[in-house]
């Protein structure tokens, strides 16, 4: 279980308590155990100063609290502040990265029959697709649909998400797509075989979680190659 603490102090050196974190980090790569960090000011009170740190689970926090590193930057922190810190231990009972949910409805929604006129609550209606096996750029809502529906009326099909990665407003996945060729797809003629390709897909999100940009990396040519529409 995620594990996250959160460290609440007064301070008018908020610029040197930032240094004392650079510090920190500096000193303790390859031993510390935290993996991500944020530091923000209150914006009603400028000299309130909240950390959060989140760690795979408690156990692991608490090995991270013993090295002596930690253990100096925390009494220079204290130093900095106006009174004693306080400390608030959270085991995270849900973490959802909403951008990521959105991505994976998208995967779904190409693959499994929805009616794509539904694409419209993840997709924005400008959406941007970079796709390299087509000649050109995918624009807009009625250009998805197309391109979905060619593979749709090719191929049986569903996508696995295997692994996803969320920085800002970018979505990354990576995907295992498999299907039977049941129908033309790009001049093939329904051969019922079996295939299947791994890809990576960056999506870029706005502000209300739909996505407006796309970036594909898949192996068309070796699908193909499978159909027989190319040589080996």
């Amino acid at each position: 279980m995620t594990f996250v603490q959160i460290i609440d102090c007064r301070t008018s050196q908020v610029e040197e308590l930032n240094r004392l974190m650079d510090r920190w980090v500096e000193q303790t790569r390859g031993k510390r155990t935290a993996t991500h960090a944020v530091v923000g000011t209150d914006r009603s009170d400028a000299q309130h100063v909240v950390e959060i740190v989140e760690f795979p689970s408690y156990d692991v926090a608490m090995r991270n609290s013993q090295l002596p590193e930690t253990d100096r930057i925390f009494r220079e922190m204290v130093a900095l502040c106006d009174e004693m810190p306080t400390f608030t231990d959270l085991d995270v009972v849900r973490d959802e990265a909403l951008n990521k949910a959105n991505a994976r409805q998208m995967f779904e929604m190409f693959a499994d029959g929805t009616d794509l006129a539904l694409l419209d609550g993840v997709l924005a209606e400008g959406y941007h697709d970079h796709d390299p096996t087509n000649p050109q750029d995918v624009l807009g809502m009625d250009a998805v649909r197309r391109e979905v529906e060619e593979w749709r009326a090719g191929f049986d099909c569903a996508f696995t998400v295997e692994d996803q990665i969320a920085e800002g407003d970018r979505v990354c996945t990576r995907w295992t797509w498999k299907g039977v060729h049941v129908g033309d797809f790009m001049g093939l003629q329904p051969s019922g075989m079996e295939v299947a390709m791994t890809g990576t897909t960056v999506h870029r999100f706005r502000d209300d979680g739909k996505i407006v940009e796309g970036w594909w990396q898949y192996d068309l040519l070796g699908l193909m190659g499978r159909l027989g529409a190319v040589e080996a």
